[in-house]
């Protein structure tokens, strides 16, 4: 393809090793997420920024947001988080075709029983491996990345919200 800025050899291996570790620490968080607390990485995904919000509910439109994931499949993985229970749908009184997904009680029992095992793998298995200085480098970078995808798409970026350690 004409024009195409093919990758070289040193951007190509840096691409590939990204993959590569991103798919990694994915399916290994997801495995110690399913054996030690029966969640998925996405049912945690989902739990972790409601768990956050004062009264645990947030928009549908916000949750799908954070999460990056199309309306589809947010549909399809709250309605299976509704049948074990994880989280509801709540009518909005002010907007009558509006809804909040609101974590329930037992959403919050999983995602507490969950996170002291999650963060200690997200430690051994990412944070512990690098230092004090790579780890700002690389919330650098990935800022970087990510305001340039917001200015291509015309978004406001929204400051990092200063969360619990979940």
């Amino acid at each position: 393809m004409a024009g195409t800025r093919w990758l070289d050899e040193g951007e190509q291996r840096a691409w590939r090793a990204f993959l590569r570790m991103q798919g990694e620490l994915a399916a290994r968080l997801n495995r110690q997420l399913q054996n030690d607390a029966g969640l998925s990485l996405a049912d945690y995904g989902v739990l972790a920024p409601l768990s956050e919000e004062p009264e645990g509910r947030l928009r549908p439109y916000e949750l799908q947001q954070r999460l990056q994931w199309e309306q589809s499949r947010l549909s399809h993985h709250l309605a299976r988080m509704q049948r074990r229970g994880h989280v509801v749908r709540q009518e909005c009184p002010v907007d009558g075709r509006g809804a909040f997904i609101v974590i329930t009680e037992a959403g919050r029992r999983a995602i507490e029983t969950a996170a002291p095992g999650h963060v200690d793998a997200v430690r051994r298995l990412f944070l512990d491996r690098l230092t004090r200085q790579q780890v700002a480098v690389l919330e650098r970078l990935a800022t970087q990345v990510v305001a340039a995808f917001d200015e291509e798409s015309g978004e406001t970026p929204e400051p990092a919200p200063a969360r619990p350690k979940r």
